[in-house]
């Protein structure tokens, strides 16, 4: 795969809970601008990112805000038949056939960025993957019912510094701390 590196953006308890019931386990606005900001974000404004998510991710989404504008979505179900999507949706049935998609003349020269955003299968395939990269990961100081989980970190990634438009400062939103952290692949 040419020059393709998976980044993945997630927020996670202390837990590691990513959901509840098909919905984040807390509400922080200024938490879900960071995701937009960082996903959206290109410095070749005739390229697009993309996000790669299962179908429970997608569909937990907010309909008014899916499929998530300004990027390219993907969207892994093995059964996609069984589903209605939007017509500019890609749909693949796994990870494999996503990443080959993006490969194909008319997407390839049109990406910059390849965002992993959830669920937990998806992030551990990515994470297990040599062409993971980074993983964005907002650390929410709490703990919350949850019923899906962010993969552990291995001792394959290192924490890094994060981006410099990323703070490093803890973040405090409804009594609810959290912090950005970055962590890297070493291959």
């Amino acid at each position: 795969m040419k020059n393709l590196k998976l980044n993945l953006i997630a927020a996670a308890c202390e837990n590691m809970g990513i959901g509840y019931k098909g919905d984040l386990p807390w509400f922080l606005k200024n938490e879900l601008k960071h995701f937009s900001r960082t996903t959206k974000k290109i410095s070749d404004p005739s390229k697009k990112n993309v996000v790669i998510m299962g179908r429970l991710t997608y569909f937990g989404v907010p309909e008014s805000k899916r499929p998530l504008p300004e990027r390219i979505n993907i969207v892994l179900t093995t059964n996609p038949d069984k589903y209605q999507f939007p017509s500019e949706v890609i749909v693949a049935k796994s990870m494999n056939e996503a990443l080959e998609r993006l490969q194909e003349p008319e997407l390839a020269d049109k990406i910059e960025n390849v965002w992993i955003v959830g669920g937990n299968t998806v992030y551990k395939e990515a994470m297990e993957s040599s062409l993971c990269h980074r993983i964005y990961l907002t650390r929410v100081m709490a703990t919350f019912e949850c019923d899906a989980f962010f993969p552990n970190l291995t001792e394959d990634f290192k924490r890094v510094p994060n981006d410099e438009d990323i703070t490093e400062e803890i973040q405090e939103e409804n009594g609810i701390k959290y912090q950005y952290q970055t962590y890297e692949k070493i291959h």
